[in-house]
């Protein structure tokens, strides 16, 4: 589900019945996507990984120790079969954490992933709950579906009137960074 509902981008909007409900949850899934990866969750990525019959492991490029322990559970994605699913951590290394697979698959060497897998812990904050996090959502959906369906994808700015080509440019992120500030994720701000 979309931090933005299709109900409250078509109120917004004003635009009523004029566009499919598909149209506007595309454009409200896209805002999700530029802006979710943005806020701090408790997640990390693999670099690689490998498993035996009945054990997988993940390899990660930083010090992982201290993160996760024994007996937490964690969402793996990107992975790719089998590795993907919810797992109980069985060991933690300096730089890797197994857990047992099911099924019997075939043993795996250690390979790359790309891009990175992902490790998900539980993330103690719903940002869908948080009232500032739902604007900065639902300004960038206004701006995506502005985009779509002004002449040559430009918007307008009220101050002056005139085009601007940027629309879609990182300044569509700073546009809301105010208000996504106290949840934004400090890698995140590198760069």
């Amino acid at each position: 589900m979309s931090t933005t509902t299709v109900a409250e981008l078509r109120t917004a909007l004003g635009i009523g019945s004029l566009y499919s409900d598909a149209v506007l949850q595309s454009v409200c899934d896209a805002a999700d996507d530029v802006m979710l990866p943005f806020l701090w969750k408790n997640e990390n990525y693999n670099i690689a990984h490998s498993n035996t019959t009945t054990e997988a492991t993940l390899y990660f490029s930083n010090i992982i120790s201290d993160v996760y322990y024994v007996g937490e559970s964690v969402t793996v994605t990107k992975n790719g079969t089998p590795y993907n699913g919810t797992f109980t951590i069985t060991a933690v290394n300096t730089y890797s954490i197994s857990y047992a697979l099911a099924g019997l698959p075939a043993a795996q060497g250690y390979h790359p992933v790309v891009p990175q897998g992902v490790v998900s812990g539980i993330t103690q904050m719903d940002y869908t709950a948080q009232a500032a996090v739902q604007e900065a959502s639902l300004m960038i959906s206004v701006a995506i579906y502005q985009a779509r369906q002004a002449p040559t994808g430009q918007g307008v700015s009220i101050d002056g009137f005139a085009p601007s080509p940027y629309t879609m440019s990182n300044q569509l992120m700073a546009r809301v960074r105010g208000l996504l500030a106290p949840y934004l994720s400090p890698g995140s701000m590198v760069g």
